[in-house]
């Protein structure tokens, strides 16, 4: 029986005396979409740091396709096959928006005959074609998330970490982005999302990971996650329904 693509294993993380991650483990498998979720300062953050290689684990072990990864660098990461939004997009706001593209098509672990042609092909499956030549600080803040996700895909990823990619829009620009990400795990492509619009997350994910004070509290089926007592509390403090 072939490993899960990604494994987070007894992961922590402490700064000084906060432990941020407590002992943090599940799985995720080929072409699945696992949503994280959580109060705000549950550690979803700082534990996607640490599976994305910005920061370090303390203590336990991520691996990606039966590869230990633990604590490699982002640039390694994206060689593998993994790739990555930021909640804060970042583009490259004074070149187009094709450039920010081929930017990740001709990295280090790609050799393409055209990049400019699978570049366009990038923003065709983001729907951002349309605006190739703009500037990237000219674009609205819902096309900016699309370049974000654009950006991530050219590097042809086996995995994407998504981060908040639905912070600030309206529920029209998010149902056109769950359309996106839906199309995305057709293509075989694996997602991890943190996310708060629980709307998304539980229509998007197969399975759901929750998070409070740093440690994982619950793990299941969207319908399961969202009727369990623990997630209730965390969220809400009493006896309610998680917010949709």
């Amino acid at each position: 029986m072939s490993a899960p693509l990604l494994q987070v294993s007894s992961v922590s993380r402490w700064f000084g005396g906060l432990r941020a991650v407590d002992e943090v483990s599940f799985d995720l498998e080929s072409h699945e979409i696992v949503g994280l979720i959580g109060p705000n300062g549950a550690g979803k953050t700082t534990l996607f740091e640490t599976i994305s290689g910005f920061i370090r684990p303390s203590k336990g072990n991520i691996a990606f396709d039966g590869l230990d990864i633990t604590g490699q660098p982002p640039h390694r990461l994206a060689r593998l096959g993994i790739g990555r939004t930021f909640q804060i997009v970042q583009p490259f706001r004074e070149v187009s928006v094709l450039e920010n593209v081929i930017a990740g098509v001709v990295g280090p672990n790609h050799e393409t005959p055209d990049p400019r042609a699978q570049a366009m092909a990038v923003l065709s499956r983001v729907k951002l074609d349309h605006r190739a030549s703009s500037l990237a600080r000219n674009l609205s803040l819902p096309e900016k998330k699309r370049l974000e996700i654009a950006r991530a895909l050219a590097i042809r990823p086996r995995l994407l970490l998504l981060d908040e990619v639905m912070a600030g829009l309206t529920p029209t620009e998010i149902d056109e982005i769950m359309v996106i990400l839906a199309d995305i795990r057709r293509e075989g492509i694996a997602l991890l999302i943190v996310e708060h619009v629980m709307r998304a997350i539980m229509s998007l994910s197969d399975r759901i990971v929750v998070m409070a004070n740093g440690r994982k509290i619950a793990e299941g089926l969207p319908a399961a996650v969202a009727a369990d007592a623990s997630v209730i509390e965390a969220y809400l403090g009493r006896r309610h329904h998680v917010p949709a």
